[in-house]
């Protein structure tokens, strides 16, 4: 055991070189050291690299340490201390599948809950409360709610947020950074505070993206340390317009398709055919829907699935199961697998037609080579001259590293207003100073104006959803 996991606790010394994981990646050997310290940090590193393992190994570490020095409570009265984020649900499955065994051999208790968790298990997550907890930002806001669970959230010591990207720029990030400053408050009863760690494989301002985890203390920015490996060292992207042959005229009038969509969906099949397991993204359900059923007219036998967010929880799990065994050959997917599930041994992935985006095609073609060493392979299928011309420049932005800013919108008022009330619920009588200093403190609203707060009080005031005392 050599490096970074030379100085971590024995025990996970000792899990580690039952995995075979010897050697640190990149992103480990920078961001252990670091998350150790007790810094806040921001880790952007390309997928299959272990960014998971730096935020969980430097934290299980401390909490093995604090645990064998009787800082953590781990009696009857014991509440939750690490708390993992992710946008998705699918995201809370996957982490929970990955880490559970490593709780059962380090005696860290890990559970889920988000808007599938059973009323029995929420119950029983109240009762005896995970050492760690994964959620969603949306099942995060209601744990201050219950008075039992929000006494829980009292001992939480690390806060990791995974895919950040996805969160920081619309609402669902405004209220996650918001109950980042209500767990504050919570963790300050009990006299200390937790440590937050972000994560993520494609940010364009990493700045803006650490301000808006680490937030302010007294109108100043939290320090956040910023950990960046370049993402474009690990990447081959190509670019392609399928040529239209002889053949294709007669097979595409037979699948009702124009005969550069069948020229498009010719290719697709060769790639497939000389990958061992492909991921093929498009932009929308429905072309999805549309695609795979074309594929299924034209090559029965060819094993082929489908997956988006419309499709039923069972029918996705089915879906991801078979295709990381292998009994599926490729799967049609939209965003639903551009973030980081585990997706097996993908070698190759196609993006039909332009992604839109830089940071899009990053995301999407890190999900090949999901393996230390390996390097993620992908190409942009163009289906017309317009479409060719916007994927190259994409293709090139992305291969230079130039992704698109990241802008954290200010002083979403929706957002406001929700939190006004949840906090008045939260504390049952709470003052409007209590509640402008705490939502000031996001990175969301830190530029929110007291004339811009109380006119949003005095409408909620108005529509009767809370009542204020003068």
């Amino acid at each position: 055991m050599t490096s970074v996991f030379a100085a971590l606790h024995p025990t996970l010394q000792s899990l580690l070189s039952s995995m075979k994981m010897e050697t640190p990646t990149e992103p480990q050997v920078k961001a252990i050291p670091l998350i150790k310290r007790g810094n806040h940090v921001l880790l952007i590193a390309p997928t299959g690299l272990g960014k998971t393992e730096s935020a969980l190994l430097p934290v299980f570490d401390q909490f093995l340490r604090n645990q064998e020095q009787g800082i953590i409570n781990q009696g009857t009265d014991k509440g939750i201390f690490i708390i993992y984020i992710t946008p998705l649900r699918a995201l809370n499955r996957d982490m929970l599948r990955r880490t559970l065994e490593w709780g059962k051999k380090l005696g860290i208790s890990i559970a889920v809950r988000h808007g599938d968790t059973t009323a029995r298990e929420r119950a029983h997550q109240s009762q005896h409360p995970p050492d760690m907890l994964i959620t969603t930002p949306e099942t995060f806001q209601i744990l201050f709610i219950g008075k039992r669970l929000r006494r829980h959230l009292g001992d939480v010591c690390w806060v990791i947020v995974d895919e950040i990207h996805e969160l920081a720029g619309d609402e669902r990030g405004a209220q996650l950074a918001v109950a980042l400053e209500r767990l504050v408050e919570v963790t300050k009863e009990k006299g200390h505070t937790f440590q937050r760690i972000g994560l993520s494989a494609t940010v364009g301002t990493p700045e803006e993206a650490a301000r808006f985890l680490g937030g302010q203390v007294e109108h100043v920015f939290r320090d956040v340390s910023i950990v960046q490996v370049d993402v474009t060292k690990h990447i081959e992207l190509q670019v392609d317009l399928p040529s239209i042959v002889p053949g294709d005229y007669a097979e595409a009038a037979s699948l009702s398709l124009e005969p550069m969509s069948f020229a498009a969906i010719r290719e697709c099949i060769d790639l497939i055919k000389t990958h061992q397991s492909t991921l093929l993204f498009i932009n929308t359900r429905d072309g999805a829907e549309i695609l795979a059923s074309r594929f299924h007219l034209w090559k029965q036998d060819l094993p082929i699935g489908v997956h988006h967010g419309s499709l039923a929880k069972s029918a996705r799990v089915t879906a991801e199961d078979e295709f990381k065994s292998g009994a599926l050959q490729s799967l049609i997917c939209t965003s639903s697998l551009e973030l980081g599930i585990d997706v097996g041994s993908t070698d190759f992935v196609i993006q039909y037609n332009s992604p839109r985006e830089v940071q899009r095609i990053l995301q999407r073609v890190g999900r090949s080579g999901h393996k230390r060493g390996k390097t993620s392979k992908g190409l942009i299928l163009a289906t017309n001259s317009e479409d060719l011309a916007e994927s190259v420049v994409i293709a090139r932005r992305a291969l230079s590293g130039e992704l698109e800013e990241l802008s954290v919108r200010q002083n979403p008022l929706t957002v406001l207003a929700n939190q006004i009330i949840s906090l008045a619920l939260e504390y049952g009588k709470i003052t409007q100073e209590k509640i402008f200093t705490l939502i000031q403190r996001a990175y969301p609203f830190h530029r929110l104006s007291a004339d811009r707060f109380h006119q949003v009080i005095e409408q909620i005031r108005q529509q009767r959803s809370l009542w204020l005392e003068e």
